[in-house]
């Protein structure tokens, strides 16, 4: 349409999104499809976060918030970091935004001019380069690999900062590929950046209290103190709480970055749901207990379908340390025939015979910037896993 603006055409919808649509779709028409598309705990959110809410409501905490949260948020929040991370942020460092998305978008409007370049480490979360895009940036995508557990090296950030680089975005665990970066390999990154003083750090944390093992987190201003300065730290209670439908997301950086975002975010949302803002309250305040027992039932999901996907013809699947998600390589059914008879040539054309074959819904990979791949998410229940991977399998073994 004519009237619609230049820079919306740069944008792609969300790959994530659509396959969960399509996959609701077909169920609402009558196909049997296990939907591994959707990014989010099948867990509900805990009782005691959801009686916080209500109290909220009951109290009558119903009106308009402070734009950044409200203070018993932002003191909570505070008190995870010191308490979690080892950094210190002051209430009025933290900004809360309707979802860890708003967030982002919020840093990249308030600090994007045309020209701007922001460092992407591919397989990335498929909205990065696109609200990177809507702010006038121009997103810069550093590829990994599989043998590198899809992690981004020193040699490849040093490689990749420009003079035009302002920002790098660092997701660990990562969404898509569940990859988590050690205090070893974090310090190595930030050394490289401790050698670029106009590279700032955007760190998506929300997958922290979801790692496997023996594996500690750590967080970039964590591993090297000189980076607090230009750092700012994202999280949120999706995750680890779920609570994805609640949209809380906030960040703990420098006062002027956080007042610029602010700024910005003033003439966008204002402030946060009241209610959803309480039950954050709870959440971070209140018992943690479950997080771990969750964790455990995560892990064994994650340790079934790595699993059974390597048993399936022609897929390679690297074993991840965190999120809940594999990032199985198809390369080894490219150039294959479907069962349809239609020709395998890409990770996109193998997820679209795998939902048509077996109504099994899972993201290619290429919608993350690294192909041929596709994305499985674990955050569903073990009998629809094993039900889904044994359907993989046999579309797998159908191939020609």
């Amino acid at each position: 349409m004519a009237f619609l603006s230049d820079t919306l055409a740069r944008v792609k919808p969300s790959a994530t999104i659509a396959v969960s649509t399509k996959a609701r779709e077909l169920k609402a028409a009558g196909r049997d499809v296990i939907g591994l598309g959707a990014g989010e705990p099948d867990f509900d959110t805990p009782d005691t976060i959801k009686k916080a809410a209500i109290a909220a409501i009951e109290r009558g905490e119903t009106k308009y918030t402070p734009v950044p949260g409200i203070a018993e948020l932002r003191q909570a929040i505070a008190a995870k970091f010191s308490r979690e991370n080892g950094l210190d942020y002051a209430p009025e460092q933290i900004i809360v935004g309707t979802g860890g998305k708003q967030v982002l978008y919020n840093a990249f409007a308030a600090t994007l001019n045309p020209g701007d370049e922001v460092l992407i480490p591919a397989p990335y979360w498929v909205s990065y380069p696109d609200m990177v895009l809507l702010n006038g940036g121009e997103p810069a995508i550093v590829q990994t690999t599989l043998e590198n557990d899809f992690k981004l090296t020193a040699e490849a950030l040093e490689a990749a900062i420009t003079p035009k680089t302002k920002w790098l975005v660092f997701n660990s665990p990562s969404n898509p590929s569940g990859a988590a970066y050690s205090r070893d390999e974090l310090k190595a990154l930030t050394d490289v950046l401790m050698r670029h003083p106009h590279v700032w750090v955007l760190t998506d944390d929300m997958y922290e209290h979801l790692c496997y093992g023996d594996f500690v987190f750590t967080t970039p201003a964590q591993v090297e103190p000189a980076l607090y300065e230009r750092t700012l730290t994202m999280n949120g209670v999706s995750k680890a709480y779920a609570m994805t439908g609640w949209r809380i997301g906030y960040a703990g950086g420098p006062v002027e970055l956080i007042k610029a975002m602010t700024k910005v975010q003033g003439q966008q949302t204002s402030g946060t749901c009241s209610i959803a803002q309480w039950a954050a309250v709870e959440a971070l305040n209140g018992p943690q207990h479950f997080i771990a027992e969750r964790r455990k039932v995560f892990e064994e999901r994650r340790d079934l379908v790595v699993a059974m996907l390597n048993q399936a013809a022609g897929l390679k699947c690297p074993t991840p340390e965190g999120a809940f998600y594999v990032y199985p390589s198809c390369a080894g059914l490219i150039g294959k025939t479907a069962p349809s008879g239609k020709a395998i040539e890409t990770d996109e054309d193998f997820v679209t015979e795998l939902l048509q074959s077996e109504g099994v819904a899972v993201v290619h990979g290429s919608a993350f910037g690294l192909g041929p791949n596709f994305r499985i998410s674990y955050a569903t229940s073990t009998e629809a896993l094993t039900e889904a991977c044994e359907r993989i399998q046999r579309f797998c073994a159908a191939c020609r």
